[in-house]
């Protein structure tokens, strides 16, 4: 017999007034209402044994929780064992009770989604850290309650929950030194997955993890995270963008029901995210497992620390993501960097149609490294202003030697900013061919370079029709201190603009400022992960182009080979 499937969405393009007014992010009520009261009936009646009192779920929870958790086990037809909403995906603020609800959803599923024998469900945390933490609560609820622990048996050792009838068992794995590869599970819940965004095959882990979907129509996968405390990377930031267009409509998906807690853009750009009476945006538990107080004092510590501490508190408690993560003694243009990101799509041919005369710099190169190219042009409307593309090559050895930015680079490529190259050479020649469009359009006038190991760069140059005389060597060090302070107070003052891309918020990022007897010097993070390539091109742009160059046509070279300046 056919079922009619009933009329659901998992799109809420009117997020940004519920969240507002303290509304349901859940668009619509449980598919099938009673699978959902039946499950809630089960989620309310567990123990909080952290709690002093030791309160039922169902004394003190919210109603945001509700909807939440009425949504998964709502989604499943009993009749047919079939479930229509697969993929859930809970991004929350800390403190808002995360763990808890993630321990009452397993062992709800465990009691109720158990004619199964021998299911199987599983957490997944990032860490050994994170999988303890997943398992006390679930241990906790269990042993406060005499009825559950003689129906489940519970193994600390290899943090294990089994049905003593059914033999279903949940699992909780974490990721850094449990085999994850080949779980079939009934159900997968998978925790702080902004950290997972930070691993190179953290990918293949998500599909082995959603794999058990395939045959178990029943079966679901629920992703939890607070926001990461950088810009967001990876799974996570695929997962993000996935999560957001469905919410806002843009795409149709019915079996993933996003529900993310995140400020509306504009009040981010009014400031009105940082006004205390507006955390309940993101803080739906605030008064409950929230503390009003704890906020407001965590907010005014990290005020006066420093910006980066405001920055995490933002990420973590706010829910505000990171696009630009500063670390110690950052680069004072960092600050600015975010502010000027105004360029419409950011592209080389928007510079170059808006540009009277440009300069172009490149440096790194290495095995180890990026080969940074930034594209700078003096605005033929405005010559105040200063409009700047960026680009970087990355040889596939980077992808192993660096595992860790691994998914950043891959991330950065797929976004039309990184090339990844498996042959040295193609590198030189793409910067070659983009140096000869610039010259044969009449702009470029020098194309500034780091003097060390730029041979085969010049050659790529050559071939191309690049005169000798419009290549430049920039001395590094603290030499280039005048173009880093000519950027600062370029973005400063706004008008040196840029596309806001992602791969440049990282590089900006990265670089650190140390001051010198004679000038300031810019490096990047003590780790060797930490790429700043293209932003010192950026610099050999704008040192050239501070020079005040007039426009190519007018200009004589009476000079050859590569000169010093």
């Amino acid at each position: 017999m056919r079922h009619a499937i009933p009329h659901y969405t998992t799109s809420c393009p009117d997020w940004q007034q519920r969240i507002r007014a303290k509304q349901s992010l859940v668009p619509c009520p449980a598919i099938y209402p009673q699978q959902a009261e039946y499950a809630l009936r089960v989620f309310k009646e567990l123990v909080l044994a952290d709690v002093a009192g030791l309160p039922k779920i169902g004394d003190i929870t919210r109603q945001w929780v509700y909807d939440f958790v009425g949504a998964i086990f709502g989604a499943y037809n009993q009749e047919t064992g079939q479930r229509l909403i697969q993929e859930f995906f809970l991004l929350i603020s800390k403190k808002n009770a995360k763990s808890t609800i993630a321990a009452g959803i397993m062992l709800t599923a465990l009691m109720i989604l158990n004619w199964q024998y021998e299911a199987e469900f599983f957490i997944i945390a990032p860490t050994v850290e994170i999988a303890t933490n997943s398992f006390k609560p679930i241990q906790a609820m269990i042993r406060a309650d005499s009825e559950l622990s003689d129906l489940f048996k519970i193994s600390e050792h290899t943090r294990t929950i089994k049905h003593q009838v059914t033999g279903a068992t949940l699992k909780i794995l974490a990721a850094e030194s449990d085999t994850i590869s080949g779980i079939k599970g009934t159900g997968v819940l998978i925790e702080e997955v902004w950290l997972f965004g930070k691993r190179p095959r953290a990918a293949d882990m998500f599909v082995e993890a959603k794999g058990g979907l395939a045959s178990r129509p029943e079966g679901f996968v629920i992703y939890l995270s607070t926001h990461s405390d950088e810009a967001p990377a990876g799974v996570f930031a695929d997962l993000l963008k996935r999560a957001r267009d469905v919410r806002d409509g843009k795409v149709e998906n019915k079996r993933f029901l996003p529900v993310l807690y995140e400020f509306p853009d504009e009040m981010i750009k009014n400031g009105e995210h940082l006004l205390p009476e507006n955390f309940y945006i993101t803080n739906p538990n605030l008064g409950a497992s929230v503390s009003e107080a704890f906020l407001l004092g965590e907010y005014q510590t990290a005020k006066q620390d420093n910006e980066i501490a405001v920055r995490r508190f933002m990420a973590k408690h706010l829910n505000v993501p990171i696009g630009l993560s500063l670390t110690a003694n950052y680069w004072a243009g960092a600050e600015f960097w975010q502010q000027q990101g105004t360029l419409v799509s950011g592209s080389l041919n928007d510079v170059l149609d808006n540009s009277e005369v440009v300069t172009v710099g490149i440096d790194g190169g290495g095995l180890d490294d990026l080969l940074g190219l930034a594209v700078v042009g003096r605005n033929k409307h405005n010559p105040r202003e200063w409009w700047a593309w960026h680009h970087a090559w990355a040889h596939s050895s980077v992808l192993q030697r660096r595992k860790e930015i691994a998914s950043k680079l891959h991330d950065f490529a797929k976004q039309g900013d990184l090339t990844i190259v498996d042959k040295i050479g193609e590198d030189t020649a793409d910067i070659a061919a983009i140096c000869a469009q610039i010259n044969q359009m009449g702009l470029l006038d020098k194309i500034g370079l780091d003097p060390s190991g730029v041979g085969a760069i010049l050659d790529a140059l050559l071939e191309q029709g690049i005169s000798e005389t419009q290549t430049v060597g920039v001395s590094q060090g603290w030499r280039l201190g005048g173009a880093i302070k000519t950027t600062e107070r370029k973005l400063a003052e706004g008008c040196l603009k840029h596309g806001n891309r992602p791969m440049m918020d990282w590089v900006v990022g990265n670089a650190r400022a140390e001051a010198r007897a004679n000038g300031i010097l810019i490096t990047k993070q003590a780790s060797g992960s930490a790429k700043i390539d293209p932003l010192m091109a950026l610099f050999n742009a704008v040192h050239l182009m501070s020079l005040n160059p007039a426009a190519p046509q007018e200009s004589v070279y009476e000079t050859r080979g590569i000169r010093m300046i």
